[in-house]
């Protein structure tokens, strides 16, 4: 049974927005009726009563970044399987034809006798037989949204665009990182500031998910400061790597870690890709090309970054680019690797995109 209730917009917002987005929408539309924060649930508005509910997505849209999505409520209904369904079949032919693909998204909140997988499931199965629709889960022409909260079902279909860290035609970063060794000078100087600065350096490392990180002093340092420059590393690599495990569905790999004198690391890697970053170096756009050529054939490719004191410049000789990232600018040690990481992977990108399209 369908229930003649006045839900029209589910907005949701950042924890703790709620009101604020709330305020920004009486100041504009006085006469509008709003449930903050309805059972409770956090990041939650629901529009009861706008009078013109797309003048008010229009506002939104333009004026109230507060609040992260809309839901545009197609009917209301009872939070039981039956009438999920049945409100679905009474609007699905209306919105999507059997040259459409969907998919299903279920957002439930609250305690029920059914799971978003029974709904998923169910409300799929009523789709295809109203419409001859197909489904497709990764980039789907329209979506079919079953907002549950508590006892009240919004349901909406709408386009299949959202905002996605992967959608079509994004290709995945990390076949480009697994091929980068960081080489690292140490950061030395005070015990705090070598470990902080090994942190920062770690997590960076880290998040790119770099092959390794090989921390090679090029003469004899201070072994209580590198001891804890290297603790700092690890910390931050680990941090890092706990939050990767939560937050990724994809299995995440940890950087390894060495540490190796620069000269012996330069000759155990001879006949590599060795490229420094130094202010003495090209610019990143003279050196694009030939950087992608080196992706395109070496199996490993070595980023060199100094510290306090830069690469060597015997290196240089050896190098096969010397880059830099910031004409004039010095970068801080702990910027230097993933500054590097995401111009480079953003040069290439670029020049592959463009050779596309001129095909």
């Amino acid at each position: 049974m369908i229930l003649n209730l006045k839900m029209e917009l589910i907005l949701k917002t950042l924890l703790g927005l709620e009101k604020i987005a709330a305020n920004r929408l009486t100041e504009k539309y006085p006469d509008i009726v709003l449930t903050v924060k309805p059972n409770g649930l956090e990041g939650l508005i629901i529009v009861e009563k706008s009078f013109d509910k797309y003048a008010l997505m229009d506002y939104i849209l333009k004026d109230v970044p507060e609040v992260e999505s809309i839901v545009d409520v197609n009917v209301e209904t009872r939070a039981d399987l039956k009438s999920i369904v049945e409100a679905v079949r009474m609007i699905a032919r209306g919105k999507i034809s059997d040259e459409d693909s969907f998919a299903v998204r279920t957002v439930r909140r609250g305690k029920h006798d059914f799971t978003s997988l029974d709904v998923n499931t169910l409300v799929g199965a009523v789709v295809q037989e109203e419409t001859g629709a197909h489904v497709n889960l990764d980039s789907p022409d329209k979506i079919v949204r079953v907002e549950i909260i508590h006892d009240r079902v919004g349901i909406s279909i709408t386009d299949g665009f959202q905002w996605r860290k992967m959608g079509p035609g994004k290709k995945t970063s990390t076949d480009f990182f697994s091929k980068i060794s960081i080489v690292q000078m140490p950061y030395l100087g005070s015990v705090e500031g070598a470990r902080e600065i090994g942190m920062r350096i770690g997590r960076a490392v880290q998040a790119y998910e770099v092959s390794e990180l090989i921390i090679s002093p090029n003469k004899i340092v201070d072994a209580y400061e590198l001891s804890r420059f290297i603790d700092g590393v690890i910390e931050g690599i680990e941090s890092r790597f706990r939050i990767q495990c939560r937050s990724y569905a994809r299995k995440v790999e940890r950087v390894r870690v060495y540490l190796q004198d620069l000269y012996q690391l330069i000759r155990d890697r001879s006949g590599e890709p060795i490229i420094v970053f130094e202010p003495e170096g090209i610019q990143l756009r003279e050196a694009a090309s030939k950087l992608k050529e080196i992706f395109n054939k070496a199996k490993r490719v070595n980023y060199l970054f100094g510290s306090r004191e830069g690469i060597p410049k015997g290196i240089y000789r050896i190098a096969d680019l010397i880059i830099d990232l910031a004409p004039n600018i010095t970068l801080p040690t702990e910027l230097a690797a993933p500054t590097a990481l995401a111009a480079t992977y953003t040069a290439i990108a670029m020049i592959e995109q463009n050779t596309e399209n001129s095909i």
